[in-house]
């Protein structure tokens, strides 16, 4: 286990958060088995905490056309090209295991083009990457590039959101230098014996 500090910002212990977000921090530890330094680092704020972790959930617990993993492809994807470690690895655990495959997450991570996904999921990728990183450029031919993969506009609107929300996040984790808790690393990675 690492000694360095898990923020640059200040990082308030559990005990000392309102019910609320304790609360919310305690049901994720239950579930994960630890606190993932994501939720400790942003209760220094806890009005944005609440906001973030609404948004977050809205978009990620969403159902509609794109999977589970789906969605955590595009955060791996755009979290790559934005150089978030933090969410590279932690949202890489998540993919693998939603997605049942462990090889997944680090050939989207290194280079979603030549990972062993789907045409549909390229387009997905391509889309959400053009959003993070020239959202200027979006136009209608590729909402058209999207409905020929079968996407309907309301998933159109969650891939280009995923990536957006994702860009904020991964800002955040990069400028509080957020270290990933190191419990992601192997997640997903070997099947449970």
């Amino acid at each position: 286990m690492s000694d360095k500090p898990i923020s640059r910002f200040p990082v308030p212990k559990l005990a000392d958060l309102p019910a609320d977000i304790r609360a919310a921090i305690e049901a994720v530890q239950e579930k994960a088995g630890f606190v993932p330094n994501i939720f400790l680092a942003l209760a220094h704020r806890p009005d944005e905490f609440r906001a973030f972790f609404a948004y977050h959930d809205a978009l990620m617990e969403r159902q509609g056309g794109l999977s589970a993993a789906d969605r955590e492809m595009i955060v791996v994807a755009t979290s790559a090209a934005n150089q978030c470690q933090y969410c590279v690895i932690a949202h890489g655990a998540i993919l693998r295991i939603r997605a049942k495959n462990p090889l997944i997450a680090d050939q989207v991570a290194a280079n979603w083009r030549k990972a062993d996904i789907t045409d549909r999921q390229k387009a997905m990728l391509a889309y959400a990457l053009k959003v993070s990183q020239s959202a200027w450029d979006v136009a209608d031919d590729d909402f058209a590039i999207l409905r020929g993969h079968g996407f309907s506009d309301d998933d159109i609107w969650d891939i280009g959101a995923i990536s957006a929300f994702f860009g904020l996040s991964n800002r955040l984790v990069n400028m509080g230098s957020i270290r990933t808790n190191e419990q992601f690393y192997l997640m997903g990675r070997v099947p449970k014996g």
